[in-house]
C-alpha cells in the first residue's frame, strides 16, 4: 500500500463523508466530486462525521484497497472542514494514523547540493 521512498500523493477528503458507502461509493466520490484518478496511485483518506474513524482508498495496480480504522478513544486531529482536498506527507499521514497531531510534523526542505566544477 504505502511503502517506504513513495513519492505518490496522499489526500485528505476533507468534507466527512457516510461511512455507510462502500468502496465504489468511495470511488465514485474521488472521481465525481474530488474529479481525481484512482489509477494514478493517489492515496485518498476520508473521516467520518464524528472524526473518530478514517478510511483509506487507494489502487495498488491490480485493484482498489480500503482500509478501515477506528480509534479506541478520542478522534483524529482533522484539518478545518471545507470542500476539496489536502496533501500530506508521508510523515504527516503516519502521525495522522496513529491518532497523533499531524500539524507539529513538519518537513525540513532539502535541496540537491551542487557538484564542484
Amino acid at each position: 500500500m504505502i511503502v517506504a521512498g513513495q513519492r505518490l500523493p496522499i489526500l485528505i477528503a476533507t468534507r466527512p463523508v457516510d461511512f455507510r458507502c462502500g468502496h465504489r461509493g468511495l470511488e465514485l466520490i474521488v472521481q465525481t466530486e474530488l474529479t481525481l484518478d484512482l489509477h494514478s496511485g493517489v492515496t485518498v483518506i476520508f473521516r467520518s462525521k464524528r472524526g473518530d474513524r478514517m478510511r483509506i482508498l487507494v489502487w495498488d495496480g491490480t485493484g482498489l484497497v480500503l482500509v478501515y480504522k477506528a480509534l479506541e478513544q478520542g478522534s483524529f486531529a482533522w484539518p478545518k472542514v471545507q470542500d476539496g482536498t489536502m496533501r500530506l506527507s508521508r510523515a504527516q499521514f503516519e502521525a495522522l494514523f496513529e491518532g497523533l497531531d499531524w500539524r507539529r510534523v513538519v518537513a525540513q526542505r532539502v535541496f540537491a547540493s551542487r557538484a564542484a566544477g
